[in-house]
């Protein structure tokens, strides 16, 4: 067996003497270093972390910040947003109550345009009246008109002018004979009534106080 090989041998093999390492350190000191270099290997992996996120275009403060930009913006456009609702909702409000009031203000225009044709057409009969009643003297009837009030009910207006200068009132009652047919297909023969004599309840409104 060669001789270096014994050497070798006698120090790493079961024969090998014996040898006991004893530190110099207590263990509190052991704590702290290994406390320390868990620091240092932490802060270099944090630090690795960071630098590589720069290095591969992603820096933290700089998303950190534009998401707090982006917070503070959003905040604001709901502030806006819930204030643009409101007045939106002010404006629809006040649109419809102009609506409203345009609408009212169409119809009254509407009712005061035919008002006012009929007070035009009344006011050129009156005078039509007037100016006939002067030529003539004695009680004339200047209209009469007749409309359906219902089925079975009709309605008559009558107007009764006196003419001339008459100085005292003219008292006395209006007769009024009517013929009734309901046609050629209605299987009734055509009727006369008269009022008041037929009806008496009719005999009130058919009573003449007046002057002209």
């Amino acid at each position: 067996m060669p001789v270096w090989w014994r050497r070798v041998r006698r120090h790493f093999g079961i024969s090998a003497p014996r040898m006991t390492v004893r530190t110099h350190l207590p263990w509190w000191s052991r704590g702290a270093l290994l406390a320390l270099l868990l620091a240092i290997i932490g802060g270099m992996w944090w630090w690795g972390f960071d630098f590589g996120q720069i290095l591969g275009g992603f820096n933290r403060q700089e998303i950190e910040t534009r998401l707090a930009t982006l917070e503070a913006d959003r905040a604001k456009l709901r502030a806006e947003a819930i204030e643009l609702r409101t007045r939106n909702s002010a404006l629809e409000s006040e649109l419809g109550m102009t609506r409203g009031a345009q609408e009212a203000l169409t119809r009254q225009a509407s009712e005061l345009l035919s008002e006012n044709a009929q007070l035009k057409e009344e006011l050129a009969f009156l005078q039509k009246v007037v100016s006939d009643s002067s030529q003539s003297v004695g009680l004339q009837i200047q209209r009469i008109a007749v409309a359906p009030d219902g089925e079975d009910m009709w309605r008559y207006s009558l107007l009764i002018v006196r003419g001339g200068s008459p100085k005292e009132e003219f008292k006395g009652n209006v007769v009024v004979q009517a013929t009734i047919s309901t046609g050629p297909d209605g299987g009734t023969q055509p009727r006369t009534i008269s009022l008041p004599e037929d009806e008496p309840t009719t005999a009130p409104a058919l009573v003449l106080k007046f002057k002209y």
